[in-house]
């Protein structure tokens, strides 16, 4: 497994496929059918069968059961990566038997992954890792997921001893622009359970994530000629100063972990004239979520009235903490963690501080807890991933399924 599942990941690497959270298409940039189409190549070559790939590039397809009685249960990662940092012309870099010491990616540009930063990078001290060149992410969110999916549903093909039921596969566009389950058609996935592969370090595993909105902040200024502007110009960005302000400094995600929740200025555009400013918000207590955005409105509402109504703000919820669903079948999440015990991976169950494909579906009548990729750092260039994850991942997915026949369920 482990020379495959590395040559499948550093084959999708090489492909570009960053979404664009600023087109309304669904994919929202067309290269992400670059992948869709060698994946769906391979899923045909492994023999497995329902296979499609529709025009909003979501790919299925169906490995057959060679038993009877079991439920179909599906494994699912996301082709595209996040726009936060390109990901075109990837150049990733093995190395081996590393020592936990700083990492340089680029010695040219003083591009360092260093200890101080990123102390978790030791506890990958004596493993096979894979590395950017600085110039990029890498891209194991979530082309890690899918290269573990892929190589343990060969292994499957490959060993037909090994009991199985119906085993779905599914891969999404955009989900790192929060719409990789906006087309995904449950009913024809038919799954009755599922996991996704898009989580960090090796034995992670997740089934509670953060209730999420999205909020649009605009200012109106008043732009006039600045040696003129006594008493008639209104500066539209020292009022997004005044907002940035207005919200707690130890409530944001740099100051943040575990279940602690935030506010976040994702981006801010403008000019005296007119700004606008694009906050997140987050926290995995639903009370405490709505409170959240209740603050949020009031704070905006103060803030336009000192100005005579030239500030407004909507706010859109993006998805919920798939606990509420998974709770009711926590058999899924037992059997992922017996899974990592079988394979000799400790479990390691936290929550998420983000969301998946997996907290919309699980809404959508799909529980999907969230299994570990094997990465850190992601959407950066700092990203890594142990090729000894990868192939965990991989034998992970083979035990699941294994276990779902062994219980009978």
């Amino acid at each position: 497994m482990r020379e495959k599942v590395l040559e499948r990941f550093l084959n999708y690497v090489s492909i570009d496929t960053e979404s664009d959270p600023n087109s309304e298409c669904c994919p929202s940039t067309q290269k992400q059918f670059d992948l869709a189409n060698v994946l769906k190549k391979e899923l045909e070559e492994l023999g497995l069968v329902d296979i499609s790939l529709d025009e909003k590039c979501y790919l299925m397809a169906k490995l057959p059961a060679n038993v009877e009685g079991i439920s179909p249960i599906g494994f699912i990662s996301h082709m595209d990566t996040s726009p936060d940092i390109t990901g075109k012309n990837v150049r990733p870099r093995i190395i081996e038997n590393y020592d936990g010491k700083d990492i340089v990616l680029n010695e040219e540009k003083g591009i360092v992954t260093t200890v101080e930063d990123y102390p978790e990078i030791q506890e990958f001290k004596g493993q096979t890792i894979i590395v950017t060149d600085g110039n990029t992410l890498l891209g194991a969110d979530d082309k890690a997921g899918i290269a573990e999916i892929l190589t343990g549903i060969e292994y499957l093909v490959k060993h037909p001893e090994i009991k199985h039921g119906d085993i779905m596969v599914g891969f999404t566009p955009d989900e790192e622009i929060g719409r990789g389950a906006d087309f995904f058609d449950v009913e024809k996935f038919g799954a009755k359970y599922a996991y996704t592969f898009d989580g960090g370090e090796m034995g992670e595993l997740e089934y509670e994530n953060f209730n999420a909105a999205a909020a649009t902040i605009k200012i109106q200024g008043r732009n006039v000629h600045p040696g003129f502007a006594k008493d008639k110009m209104i500066n539209s960005m020292y009022i997004a100063s005044e907002i940035m302000s207005a919200f707690p400094v130890c409530e944001r995600p740099e100051t943040t972990e575990g279940y602690e929740g935030f506010y976040h200025l994702n981006t801010m555009e403008g000019n005296v004239e007119e700004t606008v400013m694009n906050y997140i918000i987050r926290d995995h207590n639903m009370d405490i979520f709505n409170k959240r955005k209740e603050f949020f409105e009031k704070t905006i509402e103060v803030i336009s009235k000192k100005y005579n109504g030239r500030v407004s703000v909507e706010i859109v919820d993006s998805y919920y903490n798939m606990r509420e669903i998974v709770e009711k079948n926590m058999f899924v999440v037992d059997i992922a963690v017996d899974s990592m015990k079988d394979i000799g991976v400790e479990p390691k169950v936290i929550p998420i501080r983000g969301g998946t494909d997996g907290a919309r579906l699980s809404f959508m009548g799909l529980p999907c807890p969230n299994l570990f990729a094997g990465g850190i750092n992601f959407h950066g260039r700092n990203e890594l991933v142990s090729v000894e994850a990868l192939e965990a991942g991989a034998k992970l997915l083979v035990r699941i399924a294994e276990k779902y026949a062994e219980l009978k369920l």
